[in-house]
């Protein structure tokens, strides 16, 4: 029987001048694209361009909401309450989705981003009021949870939720991930193997070589890593030796 995994990617970074990540050559080989909804990166401009090139692959579209702290790329902790935080995804996702239904783009997904998706695993009153903003908009939507903690608390609620797993990111032995400060070039094949493991065993390796269990229906690869498209090219050519078939996460979950 097939493995069906979704891959998700982390783009419409860019903003003004600025530009970050490759979007035009990663999204040919991605399912899923997390667009950034103007808090922590992105600008209507790029937002607006960057869901007409996942309508042109045929990629699901959903928001990726940061804290408003474009300074610190949305990685920097701030005091926020629950309720301020809700606000926040809420603003971020009408406004990308205002683009979407512009263009006649089904609107997929929701996927906190950053300091934001760290503080939703760590207060459980902050993830609530998140989940509930976002069903009180639309109770189709689906969430990508970040991390188990997170998973469970949405287990609770009426919302479709999808497990994340990462490939490009090292994991700690409580399957939390290390966030660099800076991305690096990863090892493309090492990549691949994580990416082929969690997708048929539903196990990664950490780096001291513990085994542990990512029962994940979508895999991120980050599109800010200098060689996304290679690692995304070594993944593709894994493929084709495997019976995993990329699917769409809405066909997952």
């Amino acid at each position: 029987m097939a493995h069906h995994i979704d891959i998700n990617c982390d783009m419409g970074e860019s903003f003004g001048k600025y530009t970050k990540g490759r979007d035009a050559e990663v999204m040919p080989y991605v399912t899923t694209a997390n667009i950034a909804g103007g808090y922590h990166a992105g600008d209507p401009h790029v937002m607006r361009r960057t869901v007409a090139l996942a309508d042109d692959h045929d990629v699901d579209v959903g928001v990726h909401p940061g804290l408003p702290d474009k300074l610190g790329f949305g990685r920097r902790t701030m005091d926020a309450s629950p309720e301020e935080v809700r606000d926040y995804v809420v603003y971020q996702l009408g406004a990308l989705r205002a683009f979407a239904d512009q263009l006649g783009v089904p609107f997929q997904h929701v996927k906190p981003h950053g300091a934001m998706y760290t503080m939703l695993s760590e207060s459980e009153e902050h993830a609530r009021a998140v989940i509930e903003g976002i069903l009180e908009v639309d109770e189709d939507l689906i969430y990508l949870a970040t991390d188990m903690n997170i998973y469970e608390v949405a287990q609770e609620y009426p919302i479709r939720t999808a497990f994340e797993g990462y490939v490009d990111l090292d994991y700690r032995s409580d399957r939390s991930v290390v966030i660099p400060k800076e991305k690096t070039a990863r090892d493309p094949e090492l990549v691949a193997d994580r990416f082929i493991s969690i997708a048929t065993e539903g196990v990664v390796e950490t780096p001291s070589g513990e085994q542990l269990d990512i029962p994940a229906e979508s895999i991120c690869v980050h599109g800010d890593t200098p060689n996304v498209v290679e690692i995304l090219e070594a993944i593709h050519d894994r493929l084709d030796d495997t019976d995993i078939e990329l699917t769409s996460v809405a066909d997952i979950v």
